[in-house]
């Protein structure tokens, strides 16, 4: 999959690239809008991020000029505004998704991923790590032989991490994502953790290998071995 980077922050430019390319990304990296938007329009990307503040053409224009000539890639947007108006402009201009600054390195990859996935139609009706496995469409959960009794709440959260197996997610992701919370005034850290606690007692407790983890200062992953 190649990625075209519009970022004018020299130091978070390479940051990213780095990242992306340590996943297996092709990065190409653009530091002005000008140069950005010469480049998504002569060459082939599989998505585009780009950076609302950019010195030459902003990305919003950039997006605009995309759409206008019929470039359809998904487009993520990284800004340092947060406000309805900022999301709505960026989302009524063609973008597919956007991420505040500052923001964790695993979230920008995990909406990659979820970006690159649309347009898929064939539906998942399972999903599984090790011997857990989800029923989706029974709503079914079971370790080994065994059935787990899980709320709502809780097998919306496993429902998450098995998406996401093996990938870090951070407690902003699980906010935004299960929580639906995009403006945080309270945080949900104390409510996350209490949830997080409970499905690791339904899921490693009495099992072997142990799957869910809390990787210290970062978030959860759930894997069958430690990170």
């Amino acid at each position: 999959m190649r990625i075209l980077l519009v970022e004018d922050g020299q130091k978070v430019a390479k940051a990213l690239q780095e990242g992306l390319e340590a996943e297996s990304y092709s990065v190409a990296v653009a530091h002005t809008g000008e140069e950005g938007f010469f480049r998504v329009s002569s060459e082939l990307f599989d998505l585009a991020v780009l950076d609302v503040m950019l010195p030459g053409r902003s990305g919003i224009e950039i997006l605009s000029a995309m759409r206008s000539q019929g470039i359809g890639i998904p487009v993520l947007l990284l800004t340092a505004k947060d406000t309805v108006e900022d999301r709505v402009l960026g989302l009524d201009t063609g973008a597919d998704d956007y991420l505040v600054k500052p923001f964790a390195f695993p979230e920008l990859s995990a909406r990659i991923r979820a970006l690159l996935r649309r347009g898929k139609t064939e539906p998942v009706l399972a999903l599984r790590a090790a011997d857990l496995h989800m029923d989706l469409r029974g709503r079914t959960v079971t370790r080994g032989a065994q059935p787990l009794d899980l709320t709502a709440k809780e097998f919306e959260l496993l429902e998450y991490l098995l998406i996401h197996n093996g990938q870090v997610v951070s407690r902003e992701m699980l906010a935004r994502d299960v929580w639906k919370e995009t403006v945080r005034h309270t945080p949900l850290d104390s409510v996350i953790d209490v949830h997080i606690a409970r499905i690791r007692r339904k899921i490693d407790e009495g099992f072997s290998p142990k799957l869910l983890h809390t990787v210290r200062g970062v978030g959860f992953v759930l894997k069958a071995e430690k990170p």
